[in-house]
């Protein structure tokens, strides 16, 4: 029994020195970067500019790679069973605090498989309709659905992507029971919404301010609790007299868990450089994109999110899901 107690010390002490060992030459190759929705989207522009940035800080590639499926559930498990030595990140956003209520077999568990880096932004979405649409007011829309409702459609990104959120929210909130079509990714719904095939879309401002302002779409509110300056006939919740329709899709950095606190730590110090860098900034302000606080830049503000939205989204989900089709 003694030498089996010494081997286990001996094995232990191996993995401490070796650990400690790759926290002190991190970065020394390419770090992934799994952006789990498709090319072209949201999170795949969040990701890129995050990744260049981070990038210059680390002193090697960032390399974004789209891992796509499942509500972003196929991603995120990549990276929960890749090995924990920080060169296999994740993005994702507030669809890791909701997928655990909207997959009931999921293959991870957001607040143990992951080692939390930190916040990254804070994204508002617009309700936009197709350009075709005869109504151009929120009263509008709404009588038109109401009159029109086994007709209408609403796009979305895929189940657990945020403008399927969207749509569960105004569902809920408005009582209509409003048919969804589902999509592979965001530039592939906002594509078919700009074309006339379906007639409405809520998205983050990421993949909306462009449309909105090129008169595309027709926009009807925005879910931040103010206008945003980048579209500002757009109006908030409050004034088309939906309060409860506010919604902000967070962003967040986690690496696998048991990855050493070392390198956690100097994947945020990049992720914090990233953040007050004035190209990342410029170009987040141009699509209504708020970088997180710096008090929320941390791990620990970040696992607090995840725990708390859990708790936020699962009585919304479980209620918004008999309204949508």
């Amino acid at each position: 029994m003694m030498k089996r107690l010494l081997a286990a010390l001996a094995a232990a002490a191996t993995i401490f020195t070796a650990g400690a060992a790759t926290a002190q030459t991190f970065p020394d190759r390419p770090i992934t970067m799994v952006v789990p929705f498709r090319a072209g989207g949201p999170t795949d522009t969040v990701g890129r500019l995050l990744s260049q940035a981070m990038s210059r800080n680390l002193g090697v590639q960032v390399q974004v790679q789209i891992v796509d499926g499942a509500g972003g559930t196929l991603g995120a498990q990549r990276v929960a069973e890749a090995a924990p030595d920080g060169y296999t990140i994740l993005l994702y956003h507030v669809g890791m605090a909701t997928t655990p209520t909207l997959y009931p077999n999921l293959g991870y568990d957001p607040l143990t498989d992951f080692a939390e880096i930190g916040l990254v932004t804070n994204v508002p979405m617009t309700l936009v309709g197709r350009q075709r649409l005869p109504v151009s007011t929120w009263e509008q829309l709404i009588a038109y659905m109401t009159n029109n409702i086994d007709r209408i459609t609403m796009a979305h990104a895929g189940i657990g992507s945020a403008s399927h959120l969207c749509a569960m929210l105004f569902s809920q909130l408005t009582g209509l029971d409003i048919v969804t079509v589902p999509f592979v990714g965001t530039a592939e719904a906002m594509l078919d919404l700009q074309a006339d095939f379906v007639d409405f879309m809520c998205d983050q401002t990421t993949s909306t301010v462009a449309p909105i302002q090129s008169g595309s779409v027709i926009a009807y509110a925005v879910t931040s609790p103010v206008r945003l300056q980048q579209i500002p006939d757009v109006p908030t919740p409050a004034e088309v007299g939906l309060p409860g329709f506010q919604l902000d899709v967070w962003h967040g950095l986690w690496a696998p868990a048991g990855t050493p606190p070392e390198v956690v730590a100097r994947l945020n110090e990049a992720l914090r450089f990233a953040l007050t860098d004035q190209q990342v900034l410029r170009t987040f302000a141009l699509f209504a994109t708020n970088p997180s606080p710096i008090e929320d830049q941390t791990p620990e503000a970040l696992r607090a999110k995840v725990a708390s939205e859990i708790e936020l989204w699962r009585p919304l989900i479980e209620a918004a899901g008999e309204f949508v089709r």
